[in-house]
């Protein structure tokens, strides 16, 4: 069986030659401890397990996402998604939020509709449908357009060879989003287009 090479004496226990008191010491100048003591003094737990420790972490934990959630909102790029990342999408997000579209009225339009099937009146119930589909297909086109007008907004401030894929539907999706409910948080104003 290979032995390993020995260890260092450390610096208060005595190596073998050394006088102590007039008497000559060997070995390390103690008793070796058990298994059963070198187990007992590992033994600890790892996480605390205490009902205060337990409270501390799950309020640091809800700290922090509630931190994130404000930076979210607020368009901070260190708690953004990838998704939202960069000053292009910043660029769109702002181009988006600063117009008019039909899309955020998709909810609100669904909901009337939904009421309207409730009224006995067959006419009524139909109409209603068939106006919500010619509704949708506006949103449509307006997310079209959009999502075209956003690319060459993009084009012209950061040049036609540098822009990034996917920001016409990124765009397009953030139409169909009522204002309130959109994140990052709407940082402009109605009318007041990016530039």
């Amino acid at each position: 069986m290979a032995k390993n090479p020995a260890a260092p004496a450390s610096n208060d226990a005595p190596s073998d030659g050394t006088v102590l008191n007039g008497v000559p010491v060997t070995g390390k100048g103690r008793a070796t401890p058990s298994r059963a003591e070198q187990e007992a003094a590992r033994k600890r737990p790892l996480v605390p397990d205490t009902k205060e420790a337990k409270a501390r972490a799950r309020a640091e934990l809800q700290a922090q996402r509630d931190k994130a959630r404000v930076g979210m909102a607020a368009g901070d790029p260190r708690y953004l998604p990838a998704r939202d990342q960069g000053a292009q999408r910043k660029f769109v997000r702002d181009y988006v939020d600063a117009g008019w579209h039909l899309g955020e009225a998709v909810m609100p339009a669904m909901v009337v509709v939904i009421l309207a099937t409730f009224i006995p009146v067959p006419e009524v119930q139909y109409y209603s449908f068939v106006a919500l589909w010619i509704f949708i297909l506006f949103v449509v086109g307006d997310m079209v357009l959009t999502s075209i007008n956003a690319k060459r907004a993009v084009k012209a401030k950061f040049g036609a060879d540098k822009i990034e894929k996917g920001l016409g539907w990124y765009a397009a999706m953030r139409t169909v989003q009522m204002r309130f409910l959109r994140l990052p948080k709407p940082q402009v104003k109605r009318g007041q287009r990016p530039v």
